[in-house]
Formats: C-alpha cells, sequence, structure tokens
C-alpha cells in the first residue's frame, strides 16, 4: 500500500483537528468572560469562527495552497496575540504566564500542532510525483496565417 496515498488525508485530518481544537478553545474563552474584554473579546470570537470555519473547509477535500496558507495565517496569528498578550500587551490587555489553565497550554500545543501539521503537509505534497502530461503545443489555427472563422 503506498504510505504517501494515506499520508496527504491523515495530515489533513489532523490539521483540521488542531484547527478546530483552537477554535473551540478560543470561543469557550471568549463565553466564559473574554467578552467582556475591550477589542480583545471580539478577537476571540473572530479567531475562533476562522478556525472553525477552515478546519469545516480542510475536512471537505484537498484544498489549494491558498487555503493552506489561510490555516497557517490563523494559526500563527493566534500563537503571535498568545505571545504578545504575555509579553508587550495587546491593546492594554496583559496575561501572565500559562493562564488560564489548561485553555493557554492547550491553544500553544493546538497552534503549533497546526503549523507543524501544515509543513509536513506541504513537504509532502512537494515530493509527490506529478503526472506526466503531454508536452503542450500550440492549437492547429495557430501555425497558420488567418484565425478560424
Amino acid at each position: 500500500m503506498n504510505t504517501q496515498r494515506l499520508l496527504a488525508p491523515a495530515l489533513r485530518s489532523a490539521t483540521a483537528a488542531t484547527l478546530a481544537t483552537s477554535g473551540f478553545l478560543h470561543a469557550q474563552l471568549y463565553v466564559d468572560g473574554y467578552r467582556f474584554i475591550h477589542v480583545i473579546g471580539p478577537l476571540f470570537l473572530l479567531q475562533a469562527a476562522a478556525s472553525i470555519a477552515l478546519a469545516a473547509l480542510l475536512v471537505i477535500g484537498t484544498p489549494p495552497l491558498l487555503l493552506r496558507a489561510a490555516a497557517a495565517g490563523v494559526a500563527l496569528g493566534a500563537l503571535g496575540g498568545f505571545a504578545a498578550s504575555r509579553t508587550v500587551g495587546v491593546f492594554g490587555f496583559t496575561e501572565h504566564g500559562l493562564q488560564p489553565e489548561p485553555q493557554a497550554v492547550l491553544s500553544l500545543l493546538a497552534g503549533i500542532g497546526t503549523l507543524l501539521f501544515l509543513a509536513l503537509w506541504q513537504v509532502t505534497v512537494a515530493r509527490r510525483p506529478r503526472a506526466a502530461r503531454p508536452p503542450a503545443r500550440a492549437p492547429d489555427w495557430a501555425t497558420t496565417r488567418t484565425p478560424p472563422g
């Protein structure tokens, strides 16, 4: 059995699972109180919606590169927001350590997992042999002086 044929769907499913997990965690934090934090609350809701929507699109079928890039962007945004909220702050909002527990750790793992699975998936896509295609040739009418008609 060809492992390449099994690897891409497994990585697609794993990526979708980690994105959905991140979305669920952000939605849970939004409901549990982040909705009352100016600017941060709506950003948590936006991150949750984008993560869950992208996860659903990944499950539907093999997505184009643009969709995989969007998934990476959402994961990077979540991780960047996490890092910024614990260092310089985000819109005046700061958190400390790995609080709230356990969502902070799970969110970190989900974001890192998403990026890892996307990177592995991209490597498998790049290594896959392309189907042999006949050489491109000009249509018959292009070699004459006048187009058909």
